[in-house]
């Protein structure tokens, strides 16, 4: 199976619902989209783009999680 990686993050709409999935969770006040599955169903969420879009949005959550604990790795090798 050939995967189409020209096809990855090529919108503005996917890279936009990353990027704010992703700050969402590396920013440490709470998040402004409030945007799940349950409501997406329905039509009714905070953003359009993410709307549409919601598995880069999962992504996007899931690389700041991933980048949180690259920054407590790195924090505990130089304080440690």
């Amino acid at each position: 199976m050939k995967l189409p990686w020209h096809e990855f993050m090529n919108t503005t709409d996917e890279l936009h619902s990353f990027v704010i999935g992703f700050f969402e969770v590396l920013c440490p006040w709470p998040a402004h989209c409030h945007c799940e599955p349950k409501l997406r169903a329905k039509g009714v969420a905070s953003s359009e783009a993410i709307s549409k879009e919601y598995h880069y949005y999962a992504f996007g959550r899931g690389m700041a999680v991933m980048a949180w604990i690259l920054i407590a790795k790195i924090v505990q090798e130089v304080f440690w």
